[in-house]
């Protein structure tokens, strides 16, 4: 019983170290690009470093860190090629899911999907970023798995998180922002309507939308500052 106590705490201080890691690299807290420095962190987060070695080793598996020769764990920082194909490969699933989900969304779910929008909703009114975007992938995640298909939810998850510190910075500019929550609104509207050819085009244009923006920013220099080691 006492090995399994141990068992059952390292792990969910593995999940709390990875979730408080995740949160600092998606929201820009960690330089994209900037060295994962290990000391630095384990005094930040106040664990030892063996979690955090486990931490780091499930956001590499995510997408979120690198694991390079001789450097260690580095924050990913993708090129403007990166982006592109990424969200090329990503708009494709999200329309794939957001057809899929349209017509297999369960009435419980679709009340979920529609309470963290209202949610997300207050946080807009509030502009509460972080609060917005968290409610925000919970809802992307939600319409993914309503699709029912584990394969296409896999695929999505292991995909998109290499872009979500840049999905992140996408609403920090007010029109783009308003336009998203329009968007978000049409969602519902056609998940609850149950009309797939409606939810494939709002969630492509969606991401189409979200790609133009950061392939913006990302030549306006708004996006990647000179890389520093994270502290």
């Amino acid at each position: 019983m006492t090995a399994e106590i141990i068992e059952i705490s390292r792990l969910a201080l593995h999940d709390q170290v990875a979730a408080r890691l995740r949160t600092m690299l998606v929201e820009g807290h960690i330089a994209p690009g900037a060295k994962l420095n290990e000391r630095e962190l384990c005094l930040q987060l106040r664990v030892s470093r063996t979690p955090l070695r486990e931490a780091i080793k499930l956001l590499a598996a995510e997408g979120l860190v690198d694991l390079l020769p001789n450097r260690g764990a580095v924050a990913v920082k993708l090129t403007e090629n990166d982006v592109v194909d990424t969200f090329e490969v990503l708009a494709m699933l999200e329309g794939m899911s957001g057809e899929l989900a349209a017509k297999r969304i369960t009435d419980e779910q679709l009340a979920e999907v529609r309470a963290m929008h209202y949610e997300m909703m207050a946080c807009f009114t509030r502009r509460d970023l972080s609060g917005y975007y968290r409610l925000n992938a919970r809802i992307h995640t939600a319409i993914n798995e309503a699709a029912g298909n584990p394969v296409l939810a896999n695929t999505y998850r292991s995909i998109n998180a290499r872009v979500q510190s840049l999905r992140f910075r996408t609403n920090q500019d007010e029109a783009k922002w308003k336009h998203a929550v329009e968007e978000h609104e049409q969602m519902i509207q056609a998940l609850a309507a149950r009309d797939a050819p409606a939810m494939r085009k709002v969630l492509v244009a969606h991401l189409i939308r979200k790609r133009d923006t950061v392939l913006a920013l990302l030549r306006a220099g708004e996006i990647y500052p000179q890389a520093h080691e994270a502290s």
